[in-house]
């Protein structure tokens, strides 16, 4: 197998995950760890995807990923690991006491708040890998991801369709944005409660975390959870459950809110980049 040809799989395999989740690039990593409120317990790290796959994303350090300007740099947070042995019901909306409605109606307001964010991330792979990189979020609708080197992978959302950029190669793949979970983040205002089909709300002193699922016919059932900083009321991280079962997890950290962003970064380029056939 060329090196050109293992690119070229991984790129395509990248893009087909990214149809059922957000999509990532990774990096050999040790293995992670998954805190509780108080303390910190090791658990399995979650089942390796296949080796075209390396996808995922990861959550923060409460104490390393506090919202910044922007000018005052934090370190890179620690991403937290979700349990691989957590379960979670089918719906239990029926079941959501008054807290935990007030929970989610906190987070969909928090999230209809924001019109702009740039920052960092980190994220983590069902293998455990990790990469690194700057994003930068205009709503409704626009998200651009950047991946350090040597990764040549960018992600590119206009408004309507979403692009997975292989600058390597020349080469990107479209998809609606409709189709992916990135959509509950880059809306404009949400209401997860009655917008989505939220399956689970918890909240200690560290994470306010509310679980989303989406079943499509010819995708399957995937999650998103995202997870807030219960004390700063900032968003920390989010984790994508694939149909097969594969987190991927992308802290964030160093977030500005007011900065300005160069709407130029979100414009699709249909002509220097090719969509490669099948």
């Amino acid at each position: 197998m060329t090196v050109q040809f293992a690119i070229r799989k991984l790129r395509t395999a990248l893009a087909l995950l990214i149809a059922a989740s957000v999509v990532s690039v990774a990096t050999p990593s040790s293995a992670q760890h998954f805190p509780t409120a108080s303390s910190a317990q090791t658990v399995p790290i979650p089942k390796p995807a296949p080796k075209a796959r390396r996808v995922q994303m990861s959550a923060s350090d409460p104490q390393k990923a506090q919202m910044t300007t922007g000018t005052t740099p934090v370190a890179p947070p620690n991403p937290v690991i979700p349990d691989p042995r957590r379960n979670l019901p089918t719906n239990i909306f029926a079941t959501f006491d008054a807290n935990q409605k007030a929970q989610a109606t906190k987070v969909s307001s928090y999230l209809s708040s924001l019109q702009t964010l740039v920052g960092n991330f980190v994220q983590v792979g069902p293998d455990g890998s990790k990469t690194k990189g700057d994003f930068y979020i205009q709503k409704p609708g626009k998200v651009r991801f950047e991946y350090d080197a040597p990764s040549p992978i960018a992600i590119i959302a206009d408004g309507s369709s979403l692009a997975v950029r292989d600058r390597k190669l020349a080469t990107q793949d479209i998809y609606p944005l409709s189709q992916t979970p990135l959509r509950f983040l880059l809306s404009d205002r949400i209401d997860l409660l009655k917008d989505t089909n939220v399956v689970s709300v918890t909240s200690d002193e560290v994470y306010t975390s509310v679980t989303i699922e989406e079943k499509q016919a010819l995708i399957g059932t995937s999650r998103l959870m995202l997870m807030i900083g219960t004390k700063d009321g900032q968003l920390k991280q989010w984790t994508v459950t694939d149909p097969q079962g594969y987190d991927t997890t992308v802290a964030v950290y160093n977030l500005d809110s007011s900065k300005k962003v160069d709407p130029g970064m979100f414009k699709i380029d249909f002509t220097n980049y090719a969509t490669p056939p099948g």
